[in-house]
């Protein structure tokens, strides 16, 4: 036997080994048999996938495969993390016992089970729980630990990813996400739990520690809703719904009707919360074919908008009349800007603020300014938008009116420390509506904001690396730009880059070292990073051209795209992975 066989037999062994002891402690049969058959099978390449590494506690939470092993959503994985996060809030927040946490869960296959988990193991800590025993909205569960004002929330959602995955999202001080060093923290608190099936649990349905949130919790939410939106007469309008199988139907119609849409059509195919999502084949409204239903429905019914949730509802996604009988979905961005321009049009705070996400169009900063409001850019991802917000209204005296990232994500108001793809619905029918007693439309709106601030275009574009073998390559590309950097990239000037890697002590909190390179070019810009909850590279290009009056909008817009597109294209071959 050569070196290398014996070094390949040991690697094995280890291997067995680790799974073996997860087994050990593992809860569920399912998961113990099926870890126990690539164990069986000397499957040295699965049993890497499943335990090589653990799942990987962070800002976000936790995300993954749901399956049997360290590296997977699992029962197990669920029971540690939330004795892990009850020992770490018993050690750190002041009557964290008797705030207790709120819990829910969306309508994924695992998700009500690892919900009940997650219940019986903050109970048996002696933590008080509220939960929501039915599948609810992600928003709503941060909403509810704000105004019970419980020391954490977990929802168990893995928002937009295929049905394969599942995911638990934490939210602690201020009811919003956590940010470093409490995911750090959190982490070391998991990784002293012991095993799963040794934990002290409390029955969901019969401890004194344990009850529902009140009914009058979500009353409440929908109450602030109205009251943190402009007030938007006008005429009736069609609307057109789909909730994507996920949990948003129920309180956007409520909210839909509270705020006068009283013509609002729900897709029937989509309507009920199923985690398989069967009409659909990624459960994100970003994705191609995602809104085909909700398209072919306005069609007939003539809608003057079509919106839409992503499974959790803490995205919109809307699209309008194209002007030829079909409908052209709008961007992230374009949401964006056009519900700055409309927030900040009907606010009466005296120092507003608005805040985005880096990797978001620039023109967001153009708006803010012709409102004279305050735009910040934060790292990508909501929990640092809403620390950034709660930063600059304790030390500025600022307003938070509206935040939003490229990817969908919305956040109206203080109403809830997170994005919010129901207030976000709301408020971008009122805009609608407001335009219509005009006589205008929401694509006139943004053709008129494109010739006021200049022709913004936003192209994205991902490369998929998965597995352990494909994060070292994203690992080793991004690590490439720290020795060299372009000098050009499809024709633009690269001006300046900014690595956000290092120097972070010259940046506020919000801007924190990251795995992010920017560069600055001729006529925009690109970013380059790796996804935080998928196995990709992601590369941002933003560029602005001039809209001049007798030029079409669309011809213009594809021509910068197809330059956009090119940008990105070089860079990812630059980096090695073109």
């Amino acid at each position: 036997m050569t070196a290398h066989d014996d070094a390949t037999t040991a690697a094995l062994a280890d291997l067995q080994a680790r799974a073996t002891a997860w087994i050990a402690g593992d809860p569920d049969e399912t998961t113990r048999a099926e870890l126990q058959s690539l164990v069986d099978a000397g499957d040295e390449a699965e049993l890497q996938e499943r335990v090589g590494v653990p799942l990987e506690f962070g800002t976000a939470g936790l995300r993954g495969v749901v399956g049997a092993g360290t590296n997977r959503m699992n029962r197990a994985v669920v029971r540690r993390t939330s004795r892990g996060l009850a020992d770490h809030l018993l050690a750190t927040v002041p009557d964290a016992a008797q705030r207790g946490v709120v819990v829910g869960f969306d309508a994924r296959l695992d998700s009500e089970t690892f919900a009940r988990d997650a219940v019986a193991v903050f109970a048996g800590a002696g933590l008080q729980v509220r939960w929501f025993p039915s599948p609810r909205p992600t928003p709503l569960v941060a909403y509810a630990q704000k105004v019970l004002d419980a020391a954490a929330a977990v929802v168990i959602t893995a928002s937009h990813n295929p049905p394969e995955y599942n995911g638990y999202k934490v939210y602690a001080e201020g009811a919003a996400q956590i940010v470093p060093p409490a995911d750090a923290a959190i982490a070391a608190a998991i990784e002293a739990v012991g095993p799963a099936k040794d934990l002290p649990l409390a029955d969901p349905l019969a401890s004194e520690l344990v009850a529902p949130v009140p009914a009058s919790v979500v009353d409440r939410y929908l109450d602030e809703l109205a009251a943190a939106r402009p007030d938007t007469p006008g005429p009736d309008l069609t609307l057109v719904y789909t909730p994507l199988h996920g949990v948003g139907g129920e309180l956007v119609q409520r909210a839909m009707a509270a705020a006068g849409f009283d013509d609002l059509h729900v897709v029937p195919s989509q309507a009920e919360p199923d985690g398989r999502f069967p009409t659909v084949r990624f459960p994100n409204p970003e994705e191609p074919g995602a809104m085909d239903a909700a398209v072919e429905l306005a069609r007939e019914v003539d809608a003057d908008l079509v919106i839409a949730n992503d499974p959790d509802a803490d995205r919109l996604a809307a699209a309008v009349p194209d002007g030829a009988g079909g409908y052209r979905l709008l961007t992230g961005n374009q949401i964006g800007v056009l519900l700055t321009d409309h927030l900040l049009s009907g606010t009466d705070a005296d120092r507003p603020l608005v805040v985005a996400s880096i990797v978001s169009t620039p023109m967001f900063r153009d708006v803010a300014a012709a409102h004279g409001a305050h735009a910040e850019f934060t790292l990508t991802g909501f929990k640092w938008i809403c620390a950034a917000a709660r930063d600059l209204e304790r030390a500025d005296g600022r307003s938070f009116v509206y935040g939003f990232e490229e990817a969908l994500g919305s956040s109206v108001g203080t109403v809830v420390r997170d994005k919010d793809g129901i207030g976000a619905a709301v408020a971008f029918a009122g805009l609608a509506r407001s335009l219509a007693a005009e006589g205008r439309t929401v694509a006139d709106r943004l053709e008129e904001l494109y010739r006021r601030h200049g022709l913004w275009v936003s192209h994205q574009h991902s490369i998929t690396r998965p597995g352990t073998a494909g994060l070292a390559e994203i690992a080793q590309a991004m690590a490439s730009l720290a020795e060299r950097v372009p000098e050009e990239l499809a024709g633009q000037q690269v001006l300046s880059t900014l690595d956000y890697r290092v120097g972070a002590e010259q940046r506020p909190p919000w801007l924190e070292a990251h795995d992010m390179v920017a560069i600055e070019l001729t006529d925009g810009r690109a970013l380059i990073r790796p996804s935080g909850t998928e196995p990709k590279l992601k590369i941002y290009v933003d560029l602005r051209g001039e809209l001049r009056q007798d030029d079409d909008l669309e011809a213009r817009s594809t021509e910068l795209l197809a330059r956009a597109d090119a940008v990105a294209r070089d860079l990812a071959s630059f980096v090695g992975l073109g």
